[in-house]
């Protein structure tokens, strides 16, 4: 019997036959923790008693939640992983680089093939380029840094077979969104997400992130893609590692094969207060929102803002709304700039915020008041999460916000991009 692709990264990581439900013990190619993570971890690792990093090139610690930080108690974490960082010799990227999981594949730390953790849910990432990568607890992290090695119980996997083309005005937020509001949020619980067929290839690896980024969402611990010719070359551009991809085998044995036509896919939108209370834009269109986001780790790439910046140029945002934008990464804001993006964002009424979580997380930067509707590109909707439990979140594309902040209501974007 075959092998899907997590086995086969798992297996080749421990030198053992590993199989769905098998424990094995695998060495890490690269280990990652947030300002919101970090604390704890270094915490842990000195209750280890924890002397070294097993390879500091291959361990970075990323303040991006809270960046610039807000508060004097996260001043002194902040500080804490710079110390951190300086006495043990790790990678720091510091406010304003970026969110980590931009980061990560954009400064080449991440190829095919590999096995990556982080300790931030989100990581799941860069299975669309072709790594086995999963979200972690602080002392995961601590243990990882220390030895250069994880336990891990090997996935089952759900493969989504997704035929047919996105329909013109159609992005990959809302094919993900679409799939978890079928399948649930714990529909795929301790699984690996397989993503394949004619729809995914299509796709540039910037969309494929959005994908495997909302894999945790569907309750999966990975979202995986093969590694074609667009992943290669793009890969290659921001790394020289050698690599070597993983194929699932032809006969690799899943726990589900799920398959969609998505050819007459529309926009979509997942309702407060759970990101698997999905319904197509329509059903929702005309609800009066006071707040707008583009960016965080789903959609805060230069594609997305592209996106947006097309439907908002030479149009302005409405009087009664506000856009939000945070670019994922520095990077990200100075192509923007180059381009002109950031200028048509800026021109038609947005505020830009620094590269980074920004209002996703809730900590600061754009905390919405009560009773407000905000319509986000982030990954999360759950009461509270972006800092007020008595507003309510809505995510869609970039698309959708920048057709929504215009109108000053939830709006299909295709009305703009005709």
């Amino acid at each position: 019997m075959g092998k899907t692709i997590a086995e086969k990264i798992l297996s080749r990581k421990s030198g053992q036959d590993a199989r769905a439900n098998d424990i094995v013990l695998a060495d890490l190619d690269f280990v990652m923790g947030q300002d919101g993570t970090s604390p704890l971890a270094i915490k842990a690792f000195e209750e280890m008693a924890g002397k070294e990093t097993f390879d500091p090139s291959r361990v970075a610690m990323v303040i991006d939640h809270s960046a610039p930080s807000p508060l004097e108690g996260v001043s002194k974490l902040h500080a804490q992983m710079r110390e951190y960082a300086r006495r043990y010799g790790i990678i720091l990227y510091d406010i304003g680089e970026g969110v980590c999981h931009q980061l990560m594949p954009e400064k080449g730390h991440v190829v095919p093939g590999s096995l990556v953790i982080g300790a931030d849910s989100h990581t799941c990432t860069y299975g669309a380029i072709n790594a086995f990568s999963t979200g972690v607890g602080s002392t995961d992290l601590a243990a990882g840094m220390m030895s250069g090695k994880l336990w891990f119980k090997v996935p089952e996997t759900i493969k989504f077979v997704i035929h047919g083309q996105l329909p013109p005005g159609v992005y990959s937020k809302y094919l993900i969104l679409y799939l978890i509001g079928d399948i649930t949020a714990d529909g795929a619980t301790y699984m690996a997400a397989e993503y394949t067929g004619e729809a995914i290839r299509a796709l540039s690896v910037e969309a494929r992130f959005t994908i495997s980024n909302m894999a945790i969402e569907m309750g999966a611990k990975a979202g995986l893609m093969e590694a074609d010719e667009k992943t290669m070359e793009w890969v290659k551009r921001h790394t020289g590692q050698p690599f070597e991809p993983v194929q699932a085998d032809p006969d690799a044995e899943y726990y589900m094969v799920k398959e969609y036509d998505v050819s007459a896919l529309e926009p979509q939108v997942a309702r407060p207060h759970t990101v698997d209370n999905v319904v197509p834009v329509s059903q929702v269109a005309g609800t009066t929102i006071q707040q707008g986001v583009i960016g965080t780790c789903t959609n805060g790439r230069l594609e997305d803002l592209r996106i947006a910046a097309r439907i908002l140029k030479r149009r302005k945002v409405h009087p009664d709304t506000r856009l939000i934008v945070a670019p994922a990464s520095r990077r990200v804001m100075l192509d923007a700039i180059q381009e002109g993006v950031l200028q048509t964002l800026i021109e038609a009424g947005a505020a830009v915020v620094t590269p980074g979580c920004g209002p996703c997380v809730g900590t600061h930067n754009g905390v919405p008041s009560d009773g407000e509707n905000v319509i986000s590109t982030a990954n999360r909707n759950f009461k509270g999460r972006m800092g007020n439990n008595k507003a309510f979140i809505y995510l869609g594309s970039p698309a959708t916000v920048a057709a929504s902040v215009i109108t000053g209501q939830i709006t299909d974007p295709r009305e703009f991009l005709k």
